[in-house]
């Protein structure tokens, strides 16, 4: 028989028991997720979460993402001291942000894309041990840029006068890049100048100089801003008559002329296949730094017919894409 004081304290034990259970169950995890713009990142975050899901985990179940988005004024510094004062447990984010985040932490993992050489700009130590808190997926390699400038010449085979643009406040990758498209553009009997620019006006008074220089293909290397800045990039291409190529189907889609490149889908989908691993134990130190595996050729076919091109079939037979 059981004492009332007896059943009193079973029962207050019962009770307390799910309560201390649950108070000893690990928080659920937290992503800083930093990206441009939202409404362009939406391919993007699908993929990622994609990957997420691959490697068990699922948004609003057992993890939480916090977005943040650089905007056309990429304050990337405060984003991240912002994440890391929530303390987060690891921060996504594009390469010259995830560069900012090293420098604020060496404790939170970072996951990054972008960067043709993250060994070059600092990122990691080396691609197969990156060492530190930093790993990620490189979203080109500097065989890219001649890839471009070898399907540029399929369209304008008679041009010789090429142009590279490149943001002038950002990490330094024009290095490998400008020196891959200058062998390459050598190679075709052309000649590349390297232009920079770095705020909107730059970019309006490059675009001018352009048609001072009579350039007859501009090449946008991948860049934050330039993403950000993508429709005024694409307006001023069709308005002045410059064919224009890219590295991201981003331009493309919003009225770019045509863009090769790594297939961010697949690129968020490893990225978000990384941060999994990671959130399961993994340490950022031991998971090599991938290359990108998957292509994507994509052109705009009313652009073409504004700039009165007409897109060979061979380029319109391997495109993975054509925008009408």
């Amino acid at each position: 028989m059981i004492r009332r004081r007896e059943f009193i304290t079973l029962l207050g034990g019962a009770a307390a028991w799910p309560l201390a259970a649950r108070a000893q169950q690990p928080a659920v995890p937290v992503i800083g997720y930093v990206g441009s713009i939202a409404e362009a990142d939406a391919n993007r975050l699908r993929a990622f979460r994609q990957g997420l899901g691959e490697a068990g985990f699922a948004e609003g179940r057992n993890v939480t993402i916090e977005y943040r988005w650089t905007g056309t004024t990429p304050a990337w510094a405060e984003l991240v001291t912002d994440l890391i004062r929530r303390q987060v447990s690891i921060i996504v984010a594009v390469a010259p942000v995830a560069a900012a985040a090293k420098a604020a932490t060496n404790t939170i993992p970072i996951v990054f894309w972008g960067a043709p050489d993250p060994v070059q700009v600092g990122l990691v130590a080396s691609l197969n041990r990156p060492g530190a808190n930093v790993t990620g997926v490189i979203s080109m390699g500097t065989e890219t840029g001649g890839k471009l400038l070898s399907i540029m010449h399929e369209l304008l085979p008679s041009a010789v006068r090429y142009a590279l643009l490149v943001y002038s406040h950002g990490l330094v990758i024009g290095g490998p890049l400008e020196k891959e498209m200058q062998s390459v553009a050598g190679g075709l009997g052309g000649q590349i100048e390297i232009l920079a620019a770095g705020t909107i006006g730059e970019i309006d008074r490059t675009f001018a100089s352009l048609v001072e220089k009579r350039i007859e293909a501009l090449f946008v290397a991948p860049s934050v801003f330039f993403t950000n800045r993508r429709v005024q990039l694409a307006t001023l291409a069709t308005r002045l008559a410059i064919p224009t190529f890219y590295v991201s189907r981003d331009y493309v889609e919003v009225g770019g002329l045509m863009s090769y490149g790594a297939s961010e889908a697949d690129i968020h989908r490893q990225v978000g296949l990384r941060v999994g691993r990671i959130l399961k134990g993994e340490k950022p130190a031991d998971l090599p730094v991938l290359r990108p595996t998957k292509f994507e050729l994509v052109i705009n076919l009313g652009t073409a017919k504004a700039l009165g091109l007409t897109v060979p079939f061979g380029l319109l037979s391997i495109a993975d894409e054509v925008i009408e």
